[in-house]
């Protein structure tokens, strides 16, 4: 049995249809992460764990003369996202309505989009999950609200990528506050700042809300990996006869392979 149990939920075809829809496009705005690193996946449901190469060393000895090691793996973490929507709403669908209330898919959508980002950016200690902020830290550079100046930041960005030897493409997620101050401001010679910044990037510059500050990495591949096992998915959990309770689901981990591929920007 598929375990969302997307048919036992008395849904429609076309509202489901909607529902999925609602959410893809919300997750493709909020995901700022997966836009800097590897994507490896979907590997699956059952996929749980992803080797690291390393073994730790295990004290009690199994048998004198004998050693022992166990290998290290990174756990993928399970991470779902409850909402509830109104039966009417949802027949109001089959109906053929097109301005259905699915403002719950919305929030749902967003929530998980930032724990997703969360986990990339800052890390996820609970789950073993370290963020590019931190892994990268003797990178970081810092920022001022004087957004004139911000080209002169990420200047000083891209000179140290390349001191330490690590080439384009590359990308500057830039977190709601700094996106709204690059948007607004202009030189004194009236040119938008952002507009400069993206010709000093030549490359990708967006939003990314789950980033606090900015961050430049590098795009060339092989510095970040986020695996998945499922990728985000809608699945059916209850339902009243007023409501249906769903969820957004995925499962992940995330992991720094190239710590000098990233320079974290931070408001001091």
């Amino acid at each position: 049995m598929d375990d969302l149990l997307r048919k036992l939920a008395p849904i429609s075809k076309e509202a489901w249809t909607a529902i999925d829809e609602e959410a893809k496009k919300h997750l493709t705005v909020s995901l700022g992460g997966r836009r800097i690193v590897d994507f490896i996946g979907p590997q699956g449901w059952t996929f749980s764990a992803v080797e690291t190469g390393r073994v730790q060393s295990i004290e009690v000895q199994p048998e004198p003369g004998v050693t022992a090691a166990i290998r290290r793996v990174l756990p993928l973490v399970e991470l779902r996202a409850p909402f509830e929507l109104s039966r009417r709403e949802l027949e109001n669908i089959a109906r053929g309505s097109r301005d259905p209330d699915l403002e719950p898919v919305r929030a749902a959508a967003q929530s998980i989009a930032l724990a997703e980002d969360r986990a990339i950016f800052y890390g996820y200690p609970a789950a073993g999950i370290t963020g590019l902020f931190e892994a990268s830290a003797e990178n970081t550079l810092t920022l001022t609200h004087d957004y004139q100046k911000y080209p002169l930041v990420v200047s000083e960005g891209l000179a140290k990528l390349h001191a330490n030897g690590v080439g384009g493409p590359y990308a500057l997620a830039l977190g709601p506050d700094c996106y709204k101050g690059l948007t607004g401001t202009a030189t004194s010679g009236g040119y938008p700042v952002l507009e400069h910044v993206q010709r000093l990037i030549n490359g990708s510059v967006f939003w990314a809300p789950g980033v606090r500050g900015a961050l430049i990495a590098s795009l060339r591949g092989g510095d970040f990996e986020l695996v998945v096992g499922r990728d985000l998915s809608i699945g059916y959990e209850e339902h009243s006869t007023s409501t249906v309770r769903l969820y957004l689901q995925e499962s992940l981990t995330f992991r720094v392979l190239s710590p000098e591929a990233a320079v974290p920007l931070v408001y001091r």
